[in-house]
């Protein structure tokens, strides 16, 4: 095995880093996850994640993962209710969406993100984790890396793996190509106790997904765990829109006000998910790398999830591109195919390259249409299609 007496650092504890990790460690691979978090009971942000057959499940498979993921999962979580902006709804499969089941080519079955994150942490060695490791640089040192961290602390690894999202501190030892504004901006809220104080919405999520759409601006929504709802309120706006717009996103009213004048025409139902959002909300402003990228790959370095390919979350394709990257480069570096290192990574980069542009295109085209004049048709006709 290439890889055989390697020590490994992936820096970064997200679903991509602590798979590999989980993957490299059913190999007896010297491997080690470096993470900010000062522990594991960290809160973890964003939307639940929806798992797809060829990627994030194939990777949660290969982990021998999967009965634990059957328990953590979020059944009826993937049933989708499309509404206009007077929150009507006019499309829902909800009564009609078929019970699938893993294996099935178009399941998606729906899981919060921190119940995955705690299910793959638990899948490790507590000593593959080293917490409240905040990278902040590092030098080579022979064939591998010293890496520095914001407590002090210095490691050496003979091979880095970038798993540090989409604002990666270690990708511009690899390239300094940068990601591209896609002229999209989401505003993230989150909500406790939803059925309680966001009743009205809540009748219309029923446990499932809420996609609304109305004047080329959207409302995004999906059930979590412990009776949570995630939103996004997302619009088309300049790029530094978080900080020219004045908001304090720990103000409700602040924002609601705002909300009232950027979507004048919306109902007074939706109302109620800013009204009682846990502060702060968060902007997002949404960044695709560019499709064509290309580097030269190194023999103690690569990258893989947001860190290599970062791209609109309007194909759910973000975390399963991860994952996947996480299989196939725990694949290349552990098997006998390739004769050096170095050829293991120029493979799996060639590869994941061009998968992660066919995800990015897709998703910048999905985004065009979910904040065009005609979405709500567009939409509602795409997942009609997918019913039938």
């Amino acid at each position: 095995m290439l890889i055989q007496n390697k020590q490994i650092a992936i820096v970064g504890g997200g679903p991509g880093g602590l798979t590999l990790a989980r993957l490299l460690q059913l190999q007896n691979v010297n491997v080690k996850v470096y993470e900010r978090d000062v522990d594991k009971n960290a809160r973890v942000q964003g939307s639940p994640l929806d798992l797809h057959e060829n990627s994030g499940l194939a990777a949660i498979r290969k982990a021998d993962l999967l009965e634990e993921f059957k328990k953590n999962y979020m059944p009826g979580a993937d049933k989708t209710t499309i509404t206009n902006d007077q929150a009507e709804i006019v499309f829902t499969d909800h009564e009609t969406k078929k019970e699938e089941n893993f294996g099935d080519q178009y399941f998606r079955p729906e899981i919060d993100r921190g119940v995955l994150r705690k299910l793959l942490i638990n899948s490790l060695h507590p000593d593959n984790i080293v917490w409240n490791s905040h990278f902040l640089s590092m030098d080579k040192q022979g064939e591998g890396w010293l890496l520095h961290f914001k407590n002090g602390k210095s490691t050496y690894a003979d091979i880095v793996i970038a798993a540090d999202g989409a604002n990666s501190k270690i990708r511009p030892y690899i390239t300094n190509i940068k990601p591209f504004y896609s002229g999209i901006t989401m505003l993230e809220g989150n909500i406790y106790k939803g059925e309680k104080v966001v009743p009205k919405v809540s009748a219309i999520l029923r446990g499932g997904k809420i996609m609304a759409f109305g004047n080329e601006k959207d409302i995004l929504m999906g059930q979590k765990a412990n009776g949570e709802i995630g939103f996004y309120a997302s619009f088309k706006a300049a790029e530094n829109w978080a900080t020219t717009s004045g908001l304090d996103f720990k103000d409700h009213n602040q924002v609601l006000n705002w909300f009232k004048k950027a979507y004048p025409e919306w109902s007074t139902i939706w109302h109620e998910l800013f009204e009682n959002t846990t502060v702060p909300f968060i902007p997002r402003p949404i960044y695709c790398m560019p499709l064509d990228q290309t580097w030269e790959a190194q023999s103690n370095i690569t990258l893989l999830g947001d860190a290599a390919h970062v791209m609109p979350p309007f194909a759910g394709e973000g975390v399963n591109m991860a994952m996947l990257d996480a299989l196939e480069l725990s694949e290349v570096l552990s098997s006998n195919e390739h004769e050096t290192i170095a050829k293991a990574i120029a493979s799996y980069e060639t590869v994941m390259r061009k998968r992660a542009s066919q995800m990015a295109q897709e998703s910048l085209d999905n985004g065009e249409r979910m904040h065009s004049k005609n979405a709500l048709e567009i939409m509602t006709a795409f997942f009609s299609g997918n019913h039938e």
